[in-house]
């Protein structure tokens, strides 16, 4: 293998963890040559392990996997696999729900460190002192939330399919929507329910690409599609920018991960700017690589994503490291709520 400093330009540009901001570092020391990728197609097929990799990976994680999207649609696939063993190179959340959706699978997540500042934003013990003020609520949990947060929930969402969650419950119901502020503000104009309380969370990621930078990148970009995700703080600036004529309502599109690789399919724009994390310009491009897609705001990176290095994932395949447990009664009462999400009958394409 060869080894050195394994922060490419690439990698540069999406950003590593940085131990200033309390985010210990990545494992290094590997880079992702031809020799790195047969090395980890070897040792996943010696393990009878499926590699499944988010859409905001580094690409080199996302070119070895043998599935890229979001964290739902890769926790299904989790499912259906024959495979022994799940490598879910993502944050800890989501290889959690791999674990709750294939409890009789080995789930791996190549650096347990990776968290994620929008699932932390509320506990399973804040969950239950909210609830506790609002008790005949119905408690509803984006899928980007600890397997305890699901376990306690009555029906997950994610933001494709958050609106139908929210609207297919009795209107005369509270309904408590957590975590991301963001998403939930959405749910609430567009179903128009006064009785949707919303926790106050976010990704700091999403919520650092702001209006002001989508209003002077679509003044700098005419004819520009706009491909928004709901977690994004500057989802409320893109209906206004619409509403106001500055960008037709046809070409400002308010997505989800998945939607926005059929969105990339279907729009004939030339060029469409994004908002959300950086990595999943890599998916676009190779999805439609005649548009030229460009980053709202290029500095949007999820250091705890970039914690999933090269170095990472040949040190799981190696060692088998780092197993993902969830109890087994907290899993039953999560999945149920992801079940039930799903019978509403529109399950939605993830995060």
């Amino acid at each position: 293998m060869t080894t050195g400093t394994v922060i490419t330009r690439t990698e540069t540009e999406l950003g590593m963890p940085d131990p200033r901001h309390g985010i210990p570092p990545a494992y290094g020391g590997v880079e992702p040559t031809a020799e790195w990728a047969e090395e980890i197609k070897r040792l996943a097929k010696a393990r009878n392990a499926s590699i499944l990799a988010h859409n905001y990976q580094l690409p080199a994680i996302q070119d070895i996997a043998d599935h890229v999207g979001d964290s739902l649609a890769l926790s299904r696939i989790a499912a259906e696999t024959d495979a022994d063993e799940i490598i879910f190179c993502g944050v800890h959340f989501m290889a959690e729900t791999a674990k709750i959706l294939s409890p009789e699978k080995r789930v791996l997540i190549p650096d347990e460190r990776a968290g994620c500042s929008l699932a932390d934003s509320i506990t399973a013990d804040d969950l239950r002192a909210w609830k506790a003020e609002f008790p005949d609520a119905v408690v509803v949990s984006y899928v980007n939330t600890t397997a305890e947060v699901k376990g306690l929930t009555d029906i997950c969402c994610t933001s494709s399919n958050a609106v139908d969650v929210v609207a297919s419950i009795d209107p005369d119901k509270d309904v408590l929507f957590l975590p991301d502020q963001f998403l939930g503000a959405h749910v609430k104009r567009e179903t128009g329910r006064d009785n949707i309380h919303i926790w106050a969370g976010e990704c700091h990621v999403h919520a650092g690409i702001n209006g002001d930078e989508l209003t002077e990148q679509t003044e700098s970009h005419p004819g520009a599609d706009l491909f928004i995700h709901p977690e994004c703080g500057c989802a409320t600036s893109a209906l206004y920018l619409s509403g106001e004529g500055v960008v037709p309502q046809e070409r400002v599109k308010i997505l989800s991960t998945g939607g926005m690789i059929d969105a990339a399919r279907a729009t004939h724009a030339k060029q469409v700017l994004v908002a959300t994390e950086v990595g999943m310009l890599h998916q676009l491009r190779r999805a439609a690589p005649e548009i030229d897609f460009q980053p709202v705001n290029d500095r949007a990176a999820c250091p705890y994503m970039k914690m999933i290095t090269p170095a990472a994932l040949l040190r799981c395949l190696t060692e088998g490291k780092d197993e993902v447990h969830v109890a087994p009664d907290v899993a039953a009462r999560a999945r149920r709520s992801v079940e039930r999400m799903i019978a509403i009958g529109n399950p939605g394409s993830g995060e």
